[in-house]
């Protein structure tokens, strides 16, 4: 009895990745092999970049938070400490938010707070 390959199934496989690495640069977009493993990688660093997204945006709301207080003779670390004990429960994207788009709601909070 012959060998039975299902030579339907594989060619599907195979266009599925290849589709999914158009626009990749020479054999990355077109040889099976090596486009398969380009897919591959880029699923990894999208996992990865996934949670260093997150880590990027605290730092940055981090940061804005801190220049705000600042101009307010207000250093983060004492500013996120008073917010804590009066129990404003505002989070760092929204503080930052603030601090960015509508100073004056930001620096009522301040003196809320000082």
């Amino acid at each position: 009895m012959p060998r039975s390959v299902n030579s339907v199934a594989s060619r599907a496989r195979r266009k599925k990745i290849l589709k999914l690495t158009r626009g990749n640069f020479l054999a990355r977009a077109n040889v099976w092999t090596v486009a398969k493993n380009t897919y591959e990688k880029g699923l990894t660093y999208a996992y990865r970049d996934r949670k260093t997204k997150k880590r990027n945006f605290r730092a940055l709301w981090i940061q804005r938070i801190n220049a705000a207080a600042r101009q307010h003779g207000m250093n983060y670390s004492e500013f996120m400490g008073k917010i804590a004990k009066n129990n404003i429960g505002l989070n760092r994207k929204v503080l930052a938010d603030l601090a960015m788009n509508s100073p004056q709601a930001f620096e009522a909070i301040i003196n809320s707070v000082k």
